[in-house]
């Protein structure tokens, strides 16, 4: 994919006013956090900043960073993990902050990119899983349900109608890594919001900055145990394909953008238009 070189947002550039679209947050116990606001909007204006961010599970956020996180006056957290993940690693939520689950894919058989991340605490096991095609496989699978199952559709449905309301923003959502069911979240929200698709892709991708270096000692860890660091890759980052696979999944069954939240999440043409309201300046 080519990008717009008009549109495309540059990581680091910003003016002291205006962060650069997708500039990470460096909070040390929550990985991959960022606005999603900034980008610009085909026809003029611009995603709101300061109203929405992603970022991976809060389960490790210390005292300080909740703080930071209260500072930005964030009303509500959206969790779009499965009942096990969330019972595994639970999330730290600071005080005056309210919890939604969404369970995006409570349907199905695993939650398996995120499973991925919990088998390479063992490296013998994350080399037999990571094997040969068997990746790209998962993760086709997974992205496709992440679209179109019962539950993906329940739960986006569930964090898109919510915020468009004012009452629950600034609002703050992520799974556990902040890279699949987050990922697709936000790619939806901007297409539709009428960012331009290349400054889609962009941001999707800054994961492969902001994870790894959050995780640095956990590769060390992997490596140590005579783990190939290499096989981390599709675990700790994000692949274009994967939302090009959503893209097509998307297309196939609701034909557009705005065919997914009127048919797949039922939200209307008025609903839809509220939540660009909401969102775009």
């Amino acid at each position: 994919m080519t990008a717009n070189p008009a549109s495309q947002p540059t990581p680091g550039q910003s003016t002291p006013s205006q962060p650069a679209p997708g500039a990470h947050i460096e909070l040390e116990s929550l990985p991959n956090l960022r606005d999603i606001g900034g980008y610009p909007i085909t026809g003029g204006g611009r995603v709101r900043t300061g109203v929405l961010y992603r970022s991976a599970a809060l389960s490790r956020l210390s005292p300080a960073d909740a703080d930071a996180l209260q500072r930005r006056d964030i009303r509500t957290i959206f969790d779009f993990r499965t009942e096990v993940e969330r019972t595994a690693q639970p999330d730290v939520v600071p005080d005056g902050m309210h919890v939604v689950l969404a369970d995006v894919l409570a349907d199905a058989a695993s939650a398996a990119p995120d499973e991925m991340l919990e088998a390479i605490k063992d490296p013998l096991r994350a080399s037999q899983l990571l094997a040969g095609d068997q990746t790209a496989a998962i993760f086709d699978e997974t992205y496709r349900q992440i679209v179109s199952s019962d539950s993906a559709l329940r739960a986006y449905r569930s964090f898109f109608t919510d915020i468009a309301d004012p009452a629950n923003r600034p609002a703050l959502f992520h799974c556990t890594s902040g890279k699949d069911r987050t990922g697709w979240a936000a790619a939806a929200l901007l297409l539709l919001l009428g960012v331009d698709e290349a400054d889609v892709f962009h941001d999707y991708e800054l994961t492969n900055q902001y994870l790894p270096r959050s995780a640095a000692a956990m590769i060390k860890k992997f490596t140590d145990g005579g783990g190939d660091p290499s096989t981390l890759t599709p675990v700790l980052g994000v692949d274009p394909k994967y939302l090009q696979t959503a893209l097509t999944e998307m297309t196939s069954r609701f034909g557009s953008i705005t065919g997914y939240f009127r048919d797949g999440l039922g939200m209307d043409d008025d609903a839809q238009d509220t939540l660009r309201a909401a969102l775009t300046a």
